[in-house]
């Protein structure tokens, strides 16, 4: 694959945390990605060769990469937080993650990077990873970054509409709303769906239309169903910067499978940016993560 071997790392936010990572260097590096994984039970870590292809196609232009766990890793994650001399412990991950909170997890990457000698950064983010960029873009819109690179961005908002159903989906959120600032908002909803694990306080912010999280509202728009009072994909037309918007035609988490339709309507709002819809894949570009790391690579370099 490459002769590199990933350094294990920790990247600490101004809030108190440790996050755990892999830092995989080049000789002569000029500049590092910084990637953003998703939700669920996702992690950086257990890849194996998953990232080979990436790791390799960035090597060869000379660009490091970090991977780390942020604080929305997992489903559920207890971690500690030392702020002011005291050690606090909580809990994170998916269940319990609030996607603001991923400015402090991006600005200490960036923080990290910098104590190494870097001066050029990209993010790069699948999934959830791909929201987290808008959104930290949005809040954070005079920030170090050079590029950035979106993969996979997906509509939660509207896949727990269409599973939960418009009664169901309702009905939980006002629950979730009136629980999320109280002590109940760390409760586990128990009348979600199965596959399903969220506090009331995690649900409210991944469903709720008008949060943070509905970055790309592809069913509310394409389906014509209404769900929120706010601007459509308000923070996606924040970008001012150079990002590459990639997805693979056969993502299993569009509605109708319609990737084609929501690229276009990306590049309606933002047409000056770059898109690539690769033939065959996935959300995850199984069997496609080569043709991906290439395309990344000759794009950021």
């Amino acid at each position: 694959m490459n002769n590199i071997k990933p350094e294990f790392v920790e990247i600490k936010t101004k809030d108190g945390l440790l996050l755990p990572g892999l830092f995989y260097e080049p000789k002569r590096a000029k500049a590092a990605v910084i990637y953003l994984h998703g939700n669920g039970s996702s992690s950086v870590f257990y890849k194996g060769k998953e990232n080979y292809p990436m790791i390799a196609a960035l090597q060869k232009k000379g660009i490091t990469i970090l991977y780390f766990n942020n604080r929305g890793a997992h489903i559920i994650k207890g971690l500690s937080m030392k702020r002011g001399g005291k050690t606090k412990r909580r809990y994170f991950g998916m269940a319990y993650e609030k996607i603001k909170e991923c400015v402090p997890d991006i600005d200490g990457a960036v923080s990290f990077l910098k104590k190494r000698g870097y001066k050029k950064f990209y993010l790069m983010g699948s999934s959830t990873g791909a929201n987290k960029i808008c959104v930290y873009n949005f809040y954070k819109p005079k920030n170090e970054i050079s590029k950035y690179v979106l993969l996979s961005g997906g509509d939660d908002t509207g896949i727990y509409y269409r599973i939960l159903g418009r009664s169901r989906f309702w009905k939980l959120l006002t629950e979730a709303k009136k629980k999320r600032n109280k002590k109940e908002g760390l409760k586990l909803v128990t009348d979600a769906y199965p596959e399903g694990l969220f506090s009331y306080k995690g649900f409210y912010d991944i469903a709720n239309p008008d949060g943070d999280y509905n970055v790309f509202p592809f069913f509310e728009a394409l389906g014509k169903v209404k769900l929120s009072k706010r601007p459509l994909f308000r923070y996606f037309k924040s970008i001012k910067k150079p990002a590459l918007v990639v997805y693979g035609d056969k993502d299993q988490f569009f509605w109708k499978r319609n990737v084609r339709k929501a690229v276009g309507l990306l590049r309606s709002y933002q047409p000056e940016l770059t898109y690539k819809v690769i033939k065959g894949a996935n959300h995850g570009f199984k069997g496609h993560t080569k043709e991906l790391a290439n395309t990344i690579a000759n794009w950021l370099a």
